[in-house]
């Protein structure tokens, strides 16, 4: 059952509120519940947000430059050489 709730936010809030909805083509009321959904939910509700904060020792940037992270520190395998093999001449067809 949906219940109204009345709330009052500042001239800029609510600005930002109506771009950020208006982007993703979402009505203010949405972009709220996602938010609140997003805010009350608990860890454990979500096994990747649980999983959060599970490495010690990380870069305190490193969601931000994860690509720069991850360049510096995988190293690929070489790709397997194939060998060509030597064409032998073709013989002559007799006809």
């Amino acid at each position: 059952m949906e219940r109204p709730l009345q709330v009052y936010i500042e001239e800029a809030d609510l600005a930002r509120l109506e771009a950020w909805a208006r982007e993703r083509g979402w009505t203010k009321s949405q972009a709220v519940r996602l938010a609140i959904r997003a805010l009350t939910c608990s860890g454990t509700d979500d096994p990747l947000l649980s999983a959060s904060g599970m490495i010690d020792g990380l870069p305190a940037d490193a969601s931000q430059r994860f690509d720069r992270y991850l360049a510096e520190t995988f190293v690929a395998e070489k790709s397997a050489r194939y060998r060509t093999r030597e064409r032998r001449p073709r013989k002559a067809v007799r006809r």
